[in-house]
Parts: structure tokens; sequence; C-alpha cells
């Protein structure tokens, strides 16, 4: 099998991770490298301020010992098969990285015999990268689960990032839908690295070497095994804290297997779900929500029609209306329609003059949200008491329903024709 046939059966198989953001990095290009992890995030990502950058992201290989009924590559697939060799990675990231093709790599892969032979195989070419090419330019490897500690800490040597992907946000589920994987084996790495990253962080030496100087993140599969989001949102706020995971990637679920433990092959990707998990991701990472706020027992699923923010929101009417003059900022982040930006806007700005809602629109709020949750000196108190349920409608009223589109539609919409045709048509 040619390299091009390689690239093209390991790139493919490689789509359906999608934790391949690589904002963060701090590595700079050695001297006479190539290459700058800091400003590389061919797939395109976002780095921390927006930019778009491409990374190589292929399978090392994609023959897996393991027969998970969620994955493209189990075993039991009859799929064609295909495995690099380390020069030849190596070869094709330096080629892309010449031709401006890509900033870095992401490399992951299934497991080829067990998790050490297939962590050294993945190590061998971020090694040959950093050492004999002065590579400088962000790697992301993936964490075997079962690979030694000797290995997991070499790979953070050489890695920007490490991801270990949960999968299923439930250990029995898991074990259901992959008998070869538990959670045990998952977090062992995860914890691992995690320690070791916070002893390199309290070395102040500036010849201590930089160990995963990007973090690691995880994956979790949406709609594959009956979870709630409240099971989500709970996995990920301890990953947050107790694992100190940079990122936590929710993938809704792609029907590619026909299994009586999965749902059925015609299920649509739940990309909404998906959507409203990473709002209320963002939440907890950037305007201070603990989980059990945004959802709990009793309310275990994030509304499909509004926000997270605005659900919050009107399930307590009670903190509302906030007067921006004199709210705390945490106070303020809370209110629908204002982002941190706006915020921090509000507070510095009205030290020096009452704020009204022409400059709240100046600022970036969006008021056809927020006003219905502040206090406008212009409208009598007593009107502003705020009522759910006459809101809700009002915030919805307008909305496209929320139907996702088939990539295959048998009766696509026609498309409006010419002037002139119109015209010849009607003559």
């Amino acid at each position: 099998m040619d390299l091009r046939d390689k690239l093209n059966i390991l790139g493919d198989a490689a789509k359906y991770d999608v934790s391949c953001s690589s904002s963060g990095s701090k590595r700079n290009s050695p001297k006479g490298g190539m290459g700058c992890g800091h400003s590389s995030g061919i797939c395109h990502t976002w780095s921390a301020d927006g930019r778009c950058i491409s990374l190589l992201k292929v399978l090392f290989s994609n023959a897996c010992k393991y027969d998970c009924a969620y994955c493209v590559n189990r075993r039991s697939n009859d799929i064609p098969r295909a495995t690099f060799t380390p020069k030849e990675l190596i070869n094709l990231t330096l080629e892309f990285y010449r031709r401006n093709y890509i900033e870095g790599l992401f490399l992951s892969s299934a497991v080829i015999g067990t998790p050490d032979y297939t962590m050294e195989l993945l190590i061998k070419v971020a090694k040959e990268l950093r050492l004999v090419h002065h590579f400088g330019g962000y790697i992301h490897l993936k964490a075997i689960p079962g690979a030694s500690s000797r290995l997991l800490f070499e790979a953070g040597l050489y890695a920007d990032r490490s991801s270990v992907n949960i999968e299923i946000p439930s250990d029995k589920q898991l074990q259901y839908l992959a008998p070869e994987k538990n959670f045990a084996s998952i977090y062992r790495p995860m914890n691992f690295l995690a320690e070791r990253k916070l002893e390199y962080k309290t070395d102040k030496s500036k010849y201590s070497p930089k160990f995963l100087p990007a973090g690691q993140s995880t994956q979790m599969i949406v709609g594959a095994s009956g979870e709630t989001d409240f099971q989500i949102l709970t996995l990920s706020a301890g990953f947050y804290k107790q694992q100190q995971m940079k990122r936590v990637y929710f993938s809704g679920y792609v029907p590619i297997n026909a299994d009586k433990r999965l749902p059925v092959i015609t299920t649509k990707p739940p990309l909404l779900r998906e959507h409203r998990l990473y709002q209320a991701d963002w939440l907890m990472r950037f305007y201070k929500f603990e989980y059990n706020e945004i959802l709990d027992e009793k309310n275990p699923f994030l509304d499909p029609d509004l926000d997270p923010k605005v659900m919050w929101a009107l399930r307590h009417p009670e903190c509302f209306p906030v007067d921006l003059q004199t709210a705390d900022y945490e106070m303020i982040l809370r209110v629908p329609g204002i982002g941190v930006r706006s915020a921090q806007l509000i507070v510095s700005g009205r030290r020096y003059s009452k704020i009204r809602l022409e400059h709240l629109k100046k600022m970036g709020v969006v008021l056809k949200r927020a006003k219905y949750f502040i206090y406008d000196s212009d409208v009598p108190r007593e009107l502003h008491k705020l009522y759910p349920e006459m809101i809700r409608p009002l915030l919805i009223a307008g909305k496209p329903k929320n139907d996702q589109l088939d990539l295959f539609d048998t009766m696509p919409a026609a498309l409006p024709q010419p002037k002139a045709a119109q015209l010849s048509a009607n003559s």
C-alpha cells in the first residue's frame, strides 16, 4: 500500500476525534528549527485568541485489537486497514509543514498489539520530530489507556497536549459497549499526567523541561448510551477540577455500526444537544457557574429551545431584574445576553456615567435577551417583575424550528431562478 492510500484511510479514520484544539501551548521554536507551537493551533481548529490553524490529523494505525461497538475501527468491522511506519509519518509531517499546509500534528492510533507497543510508536514519531528535526510546531499525542507510566511521562516531554478520551459518560455503559475498557484504565493515565504536570508547573527553574505545556483534554460521545446532560456536566466538572483538564469535548453520536446495543443506524446525530452542552461547558469555564446550578436530577436535560444561561435565569426569577449600576461583576455575568467582555465594560463604565440601554448596545450586549432581565430606571420598578411563563414565549418567538437538515435530502429545495429565466418561462 502506498503512502497516499495510507493517508486517505488513516486521515478519514481520525475525523471522529474532535479534541484537537491547540490553544494554550507556549513552546518556542528551537534555534535553527522549524515551527512554533504557540502560533499554531490537515484539520482546521482554533486557538485561544480565535485564529484558525491547520493540523495534520491522522491515526498511526486503524488495525485495532478492541471491538468497541461505537467505533468505526472496531476489530469486527470489514474496512480497509493501514498502518504508518514512524519514518513515513515523520517525513509526511515535515513535508506538509515545509509546504505550509500545516502548523502541527494531531496523532492518535488504534491499539496495535499492546498499549505499550502502540505508545512507543507514537512517542518515536514525536521524539524524532523534536530531537532530530528540531520541529517546534504543535504536537498533540493520544495517551493510550494501559500504557506504562514511563511511556506516558516520556510522551509528556515531547507533546504540547495529550488526551485520553473517556468516550462514554458512564462506567457501566462503557463496559457494556466496550467490554475491554473501563473507567479505571482511562482515569489512570489522566491522573498520572495531571500529577506530573503539577510537579513541573511548581518547578520554577528555567532549565526545567516543559511537560504538556498545553495540558490535557478528553472527549465524550453524546447520545450513544442513554446518558443525561446532567451526568455529562457532572463528569465534565470533575475533569476540570480534579484532572485540571484544559478542555472537555462533546461529539454527537454518528451511527456508523449496526449493533443492538446502539441507537438504530438511521438515528440523526444530536447536533443541537451537542451545541447546548458546549454552551453549558462555557458557562462553567468562563461564567463561574457550577454544574449543579445549570442542571440537577429533577431537570437532567438542557432546553433545546433556549440556551442554558436563559434557562437558569427563568428558573430563578428571584434574582432579577439586575441593576447594572450596583450589581457585582459575578451577577452581571449571569444576565442573559451579557458576555465576559460586556460585563467588564459595564463595571468599568458605570464609575463615570449611568449605564443606559443605548450604552449597552455599544458594549456588545444582546438586548433582545438582556432587556427582560435588567432594571431600567426609565421604566417604573413595578413593571420589572420577572414572569418566566410570559418571557419564555417572547424569547422563542421568531426563532426557526430546530429541525436537523438531512445531508442527502431526496427532495431538494428549488433554487431561485434568475429573472431572465423567469420571464422566458412565463412568456
